[in-house]
């Protein structure tokens, strides 16, 4: 029977690249000099540093290219409040997120379910699996999504005759 996962995944290794780059031309650039402006990374856990808030915006705007540019889609971060550390420091927690949390997979079978394609859409843990008697229903069920969900960035792959 053909299927497919819809799946939400984020290249580590790419995220990584991105703040190394990211912390280098923070390093390099003119109007950072002198201050201690930088990315930290642990996980899917970004943190950054900045010694106010506009210093702060701009590392965020820098780290948001980098991360564009090595494909990696920025409406899977989960961007926290600035908070003020020691003195006039600044910081600001950025979440990665990843697989596809159990209220989207709710809402991702609701909607499958309303759409009366002859589909079952089923939650396999951090994925929505979605088997059907024909592969063009599947297409359908993937454009759907695609139309519906737009604020979230959803992979489907182990597409399966």
């Amino acid at each position: 029977m053909p299927s497919f996962d819809i799946v939400s995944e984020v290249d580590k290794q790419e995220v990584r690249n991105a703040v190394e780059q990211t912390n280098k031309e923070v390093s390099t650039r003119f109007d950072f000099k002198g201050s201690d402006a930088r990315v930290e990374q642990s996980d899917y856990a970004l943190t950054l540093f900045a010694d106010d808030d506009f210093k702060l915006e701009q590392v965020q705007d820098v780290l948001s290219a980098k991360l564009i540019k090595r494909g990696v889609d920025i409406k899977c971060l989960e961007v926290g409040d600035a908070e003020k550390i020691s003195g006039n420091k600044m910081k600001r927690g950025i979440t990665v997120r990843t697989g596809v949390e159990s209220e989207l997979a709710k809402k991702l079978v609701r909607i499958i379910k309303d759409s009366k394609l002859k589909v079952q859409a089923s939650i396999q843990g951090d994925a929505v699996r979605v088997t059907g008697a024909k592969r063009d229903v599947l297409q359908e069920t993937i454009a759907l999504v695609r139309k519906q969900i737009a604020d979230f960035p959803l992979q489907f792959q182990n597409f399966r005759d």
